[in-house]
């Protein structure tokens, strides 16, 4: 049993979206982090680090977006998630990792920069940076998607939810996103598919809204 463990408008819904694309059954367990669900002790037993996403696969458990996401590709593999060739593969691992350790770390010390400095002077330059880097990493991802239909290229992958939330991010922390023209258009044909938009009314994603 697959059991995903999720906070509407976090970087799980990378996961939540990937799940649901390869039509495998699951139980949904919202942990708002808003509320602190994430620091409960029942959570914690889930995961220490007190963050999501989280899949328990017959309860083990598996953290982090990538590591998830590369999962649920290799174990369902009719759902097409990955190139065929392991070139491929390493290379979808490689731009989630990318994700994971630069992208999501600069919006984070955009809107939370009182995680990273002391002082209100200190956090303003901290905030300021975390803009700056991480529109330059939104314009790279733009870059990345210039002639392309996906992320990787012409197929469909498990990169492309992960980089739905950097989108969705962006309209929410107020990025000017329609300037990307090319993650806009990537944008709107993800909008197209129905496992898409049926996480993102299901956690009332602010694409939505804003389609």
């Amino acid at each position: 049993m697959l059991t995903l463990y999720y906070s509407p408008g976090a970087c799980s819904m990378a996961s939540h979206i990937g799940i649901e694309e390869t039509g495998a059954a699951y139980v949904e367990k919202p942990t708002l982090l808003a509320k602190g669900e994430q620091k409960t002790e029942a959570y914690l037993k889930i995961n220490p680090r007190g963050k999501v996403p989280a899949l328990s696969v017959d309860g083990r458990i598996i953290t982090e977006n990538t590591a998830i996401l590369t999962y649920l590709a290799r174990q369902f593999p009719q759902a097409n998630l990955l190139p065929a060739d392991l070139v491929g593969e390493a290379q979808c691992i490689e731009t989630m990792t990318w994700f994971s350790t630069i992208v999501h770390p600069s919006y984070q010390r955009y809107t939370r920069p009182e995680r990273f400095a002391e002082g209100e002077a200190a956090q303003a330059t901290v905030k300021d940076m975390g803009y700056k880097s991480h529109w330059a990493n939104l314009q790279e991802i733009n870059s990345l998607l210039e002639g392309k239909d996906w992320m990787m290229g012409k197929r469909y992958t498990v990169v492309d939810p992960y980089a739905l939330v950097f989108y969705s991010w962006g309209i929410r922390g107020g990025f000017p996103m329609k300037e990307l023209a090319a993650y806009t258009a990537w944008k709107e044909r993800m909008l197209k598919r129905p496992v898409v938009m049926k996480i993102l009314q299901s956690e009332q994603n602010v694409l939505v809204k804003a389609a």
